[in-house]
This record gives C-alpha cells, sequence and structure tokens, in this order.
C-alpha cells in the first residue's frame, strides 16, 4: 500500500513540476516579448517612451486562471498589470485606469446591450425553472432520448441546426438540453464542449450567419487596398471578384471549425474521451455527478432556485419550447430589421430587403436582436404562467430576481474578459505579434501557415475572434497576393487560391482563440447556459481544441510544399483527426486507469 502510495506521489509531483515548467516558460516568453521605448515596428499611437511587454497581461491571467480556478481575480490581476505599463508603472494611476476601462466597458452599447440580454434570458430562465416548465420539457425529451450517447448527439444536432448566430446557439442548446443530460449523465463538461464547438465554428462556416457580414466586409477592405495599388501602379493586378465569392471560396480551407466539428460528433458517437473530459464523463456516469464537487459553475440553477420546481401545479413544457422558438423567430426578425437599416431608405419597410442581403449588412445589429428576442420570449412566459394561475404574481417576480441573480457571475467575467481586451488593444498585443511575423521571409505557398499560426495565437491571447479576423485580413489578403505576383508573376490562378487559403487560415486561426481560450465572450456563454465550472469547460475542452488546431497546421504545412487541393486536404485531415482520437483515447486511459470508451448511461 506504501509503496502504492509512493508512485502516485512521484507521478502527482512530475504533474506539478511540468505544470510549473510550463508557468515559467509562458512567463519567460511574455517577459522576453518586450517592445523597446519609442519602437519604430509599432504603430504610432502604441509606442510608449519605456519598455512594455505586451503578451504579458494576457499571459498573466490565462495562467493564473489555471493554477487558481479563479477567473475574476485572475483577469483583475491581468487587466492591472496592463494598465501599470500604460500609467508608466504608477500603481495609483494604473487603479484609475481600471476603474475607467471598467465604467468605458460596461457603458459600451454593444456591450451594455449583451450585459442586459443576459439579464433578461436568466429571469426567463429562472421563470421556466421555477414553474417546472423545463422540467416537464425535459420528461417529455427523455421519453424519446433515453441515453447518455443519444442526448450528447442530439445535442449536437440541435447546435448545427441554430448555426445563425453563435449567442444564440449557447442559450438555445445549453438550456435546452442541460437537464435531460443531467438526468441521463453527461457531464457539465461534455454539454458545454458541446454546445462551445457548434456555436463560432458553425456560425463561421454557414452562408447565412450573423457573423457573414462582417467576414465579408473584412475581405471587402482588403480587396479595395489591393485596387488602390494597381490604380497607384504598384502592383499589375487585384482580385477582380466579388468579396462574397471570395468568402465562400475561402470555406473549404477553413480548416480548424471543419476539423473540430468532425471531431465532436466522433466523440459523442464512439464516446471515447482523452484528457481530463474522460475523467468527468466516467465520474458523472459512475457517481451521477454532473459536476466535479468543489465546482463553481457560471450559472448555479440548482443552487439559486431549488433543486425541484417550487409550485405544485408544474407548467407544460410547451411553454419552453413555444417561448424558446419565439426566442429564435424574433432574433431573426430583428437581425432582418437592423440589418435592413442600411440598405432601404427610413420610409420603406425591412421586409422589401431580401433577408440574405440584410444578414450581409454592416449595420445588423445582433446584439440588439437578441435583447428584443430575450424580452419578447419572457413576457409570453410571464403571461402564460399568471393566465394559468401556476405561479402568483409575487412568486413570478421572485423568480424573476431570482433568475437575474444567476447572470451576476457571468457578467462580471464578461465585463472583465472585455476589459483585458482593451488592455491588449491598448498595449498593441496584436501589433507586436504582427511585427513580429512579417520579418519572417516566407514562400508565398507558407503564407496561409504564418496566418494560421498567427491567428490562432492572437485569439487565444485576446479572446476575440471577431477583433483577429479585423487585425489580420488587411495583412494577410495583400500579403498572400502580392508575395504570389512577385514569386510567380503571371499565374493569378496560383495567386487566387494562396489568398483563398490564407482567408480560410485568418477564419480558422481566429476562431480557434474564440473556441477555447478563457477570456473569449463565446467560451464564457458555453459556460454559463451549460451550467459548468468556466474553468473545467477551458480545461476539459482544450485537448480537443488543440488536436483540432494542430490538425490544422499540418494541413497548412502540406499546403505549403505544394498540395493544395482543399477536397484532398480535408480528407487528410478528417483521417489524421479520427485516428489521433483513438490514439490518445487509448494512451490516456491507460496512464489514468480508466476505460477510453464511457458506458452509454441508459434510462
Amino acid at each position: 500500500m506504501s509503496r502504492c502510495r509512493g508512485v502516485k506521489d512521484i507521478i502527482h509531483n512530475r504533474r506539478n513540476l511540468a505544470k510549473l515548467l510550463v508557468i515559467a516558460v509562458i512567463i519567460l516568453i511574455a517577459v522576453v516579448a518586450n517592445v523597446p521605448p519609442n519602437a519604430e515596428f509599432m504603430p504610432e499611437d502604441k509606442r510608449y517612451p519605456y519598455y512594455t511587454f505586451p503578451l504579458l497581461p494576457p499571459l498573466i491571467a490565462i495562467v493564473l486562471c489555471m493554477i487558481t480556478g479563479e477567473v475574476l481575480p485572475s483577469l483583475f490581476i491581468g487587466i492591472w498589470i496592463g494598465a501599470l505599463m500604460i500609467t508608466a508603472y504608477n500603481p495609483i494611476s494604473a487603479s484609475l485606469k481600471v476603474a475607467s476601462w471598467l465604467i468605458d466597458n460596461a457603458t459600451d452599447p454593444w456591450n451594455a446591450t449583451i450585459l442586459l440580454f443576459d439579464f433578461v434570458i436568466g429571469a426567463w430562465i429562472g421563470l421556466l425553472y421555477t414553474s417546472g416548465a423545463l422540467h416537464s420539457a425535459a420528461e417529455a425529451l427523455i421519453k424519446r432520448v433515453r441515453s447518455a450517447r443519444g442526448v450528447s448527439i442530439a445535442s449536437s444536432v440541435l447546435g448545427v441546426l441554430v448555426f445563425f448566430d453563435d449567442y444564440t446557439n449557447t442559450i438555445v442548446v445549453g438550456n435546452t438540453m442541460r437537464p435531460v443530460a443531467d438526468k441521463l449523465r453527461v457531464s457539465r463538461e461534455l454539454l458545454s464542449y458541446i454546445v462551445d464547438t457548434t456555436a463560432a465554428p458553425v456560425a463561421g462556416l454557414f452562408l447565412v450567419s450573423t457573423w457573414i457580414g462582417y467576414e465579408v466586409s473584412q475581405i471587402r477592405g482588403a480587396i479595395d487596398e489591393l485596387i488602390k495599388e494597381v490604380t497607384d501602379g504598384k502592383i499589375p493586378v487585384a482580385p477582380d471578384t466579388s468579396p462574397y465569392s471570395m468568402w465562400l471560396g475561402s470555406v473549404p480551407y477553413h480548416f480548424y471549425s471543419i476539423l473540430a466539428l468532425i471531431l465532436l460528433f466522433t466523440v459523442v458517437i464512439t464516446r471515447r474521451h482523452f484528457g481530463p473530459m474522460l475523467q468527468a464523463e466516467h465520474r458523472a456516469v459512475a457517481e451521477g455527478k454532473v459536476l466535479r464537487d468543489t465546482a463553481v459553475p457560471m450559472m448555479p440553477t440548482e443552487e439559486v432556485l431549488n433543486i425541484r420546481p417550487s409550485t405544485e401545479k408544474r407548467v407544460s413544457g410547451w411553454i419552453f419550447v413555444t417561448s424558446s422558438i419565439i426566442l429564435i423567430v424574433v432574433a431573426l426578425i430583428g437581425i432582418w430589421m437592423t440589418g435592413a437599416q442600411g440598405l432601404v431608405e427610413d420610409s420603406k419597410p425591412f421586409w422589401e430587403v431580401s433577408f440574405i442581403d440584410s444578414i450581409q449588412s454592416e449595420t445588423v445589429d445582433a446584439a440588439s436582436a437578441l435583447f428584443w428576442a430575450s424580452l419578447a420570449a419572457y413576457f409570453v412566459t410571464l403571461g402564460f404562467i399568471l393566465a394559468t394561475r401556476a405561479m402568483s404574481l409575487n412568486q413570478s417576480m421572485k423568480a424573476t430576481i431570482r433568475g437575474m441573480y444567476l447572470m451576476v457571475y457571468a457578467n462580471a467575467i464578461l465585463l472583465l474578459a472585455w476589459t483585458i481586451k482593451t488592455v491588449v488593444d491598448t498595449l498593441g498585443t496584436a501589433s507586436y505579434v504582427v511585427g513580429v511575423a512579417r520579418e519572417v521571409g516566407l514562400p508565398a505557398t507558407f503564407v496561409p501557415l504564418l496566418i494560421y499560426v498567427v491567428s490562432m495565437f492572437i485569439s487565444f491571447n485576446t479572446g476575440t475572434s471577431w477583433g483577429t479576423f479585423g487585425i489580420m485580413m488587411p495583412i494577410a489578403v495583400p500579403m498572400a497576393w502580392k508575395l504570389s505576383m512577385l514569386q510567380y508573376p503571371g499565374d493569378i490562378a496560383l495567386a487566387y487560391t494562396i489568398t483563398l487559403a490564407s482567408i480560410g487560415a485568418v477564419f480558422g486561426g481566429g476562431i480557434f482563440g474564440d473556441h477555447c481560450s478563457p477570456i473569449s465572450d463565446t467560451t464564457i456563454m458555453s459556460s454559463m447556459f451549460s451550467g459548468c465550472d468556466h474553468i473545467d469547460h477551458v480545461k476539459t475542452q482544450m485537448p480537443y481544441a488543440l488536436l483540432a488546431g494542430i490538425t490544422g497546421i499540418l494541413l497548412y504545412g502540406l499546403f505549403a510544399i505544394g498540395l493544395m487541393s482543399p477536397v484532398v486536404l480535408i480528407i487528410i485531415g478528417v483521417v489524421l483527426v479520427i485516428l489521433l482520437h483513438r490514439l490518445l483515447s487509448n494512451y490516456y486511459a491507460k496512464r489514468v486507469k480508466l476505460q477510453p470508451i464511457v458506458p452509454n448511461y441508459k434510462l
């Protein structure tokens, strides 16, 4: 017995040593990556008369999150360190700067709308839960989906069906499937992984989504710059195709999102896991614990609203279904209306513009649309509950307030995540990374690989895919096109291929960070609506995200050496992901002495 303990202690100490080594390397990188005073390679508004360390704030925040498991203080420390640099290392000025940033981010129109939307969604959930509507819907679903594998597949399919917006996806899939997943012993870690993987990766791939307008606008801006250079006589020719066609042509090179979805369905169908997810799933099936004992769920529904519905008269599950449909329909109409505003005159109705054109418009406002939709879903639910006398007005208001309280912790994390994005923007973190990358002289065919790796790094450290698109697209398209024309003069077809692959690399690399960074708003909302501990979600999802991300690097590497067919590359990627998933599952299961295939719990 003592010998076994000794072996376990050695393994435990080695793991701790490995963690400390990784942390030390990360902090060393952050410190070595410094910007000297008034560095010319930085934009003018990001030059300081003293040394700065642009990678330090986000990396410190991420490392502290992983070490302590406490998100709020970790993010705050990262923000304060950033403020310290920006205020010439004056601690008092830094503290005041942090307060100013927090106010600015809380009052930003988009951010304020999202915070209000979260509170209203919390109120809606409070009514549905307390009235028993969620429990009724879950019991009805369990009659049709009676196994852990079944509910995992159903959640994944639902996530793909709600393709038009990543935020809406997290709300609908998380709230709909959580009660059923709990009863069928699917861990919250797996549910949040499903929700997160079918959010940004799906929205970034589909022809109709709230993302496409922004993505196409970024491509349009980059092409316009190339056209201007042709006019000025700097380059002989620019891309002669529409930005939407360029976006469409880049989709097959969007390797990360495609592989992430393939891996997701491989995981839920086979029930093979590796990394911390394997232990989480075995815990859920063997012990019935969908959360670990000391977990702090982002939305502690059971803790705040009681484990069972508080009313004797349980509301039908149809009110949950109906209000969810209203949520989706009103969100779509809101997206249509806001998108059409930039395409029609004030006196004309929005429906004169097609939905497809509206959703591609730069004026589309998904935050406002979701806020309107949440209000509609809440008031329909409240009206039904009062009309059927399932709950009194007093009980309904108590459930509303408690539901809003569910969102306090999550909204605090969102606010700090937005603020640390302000820090990295002010310090010029992305500009520093891009500047270093541009110094590396590469053949044109290697551009997509470089762009992908840099986009991954930026998006993980900043937690924003859209911010990464905005930074990288004006660099990726001209770099790919001009290097191709310089190194392969006259070969327009090759220039288009390299440019399309580079566009796909920007989107794929950007979504990688959005998918797995602990400071990404979509990652936070996936934890929130799945009711998962945020750090548990990040830790269990990270191995899967890295598998898809590293496989993407291999595919862009093959592209660089001449294998440029997207169909062939995707086939190779799918085979690699499936094989590596199996190998890693067997290897990790042996390490932790668990079965690689988690039993399929059934009722």
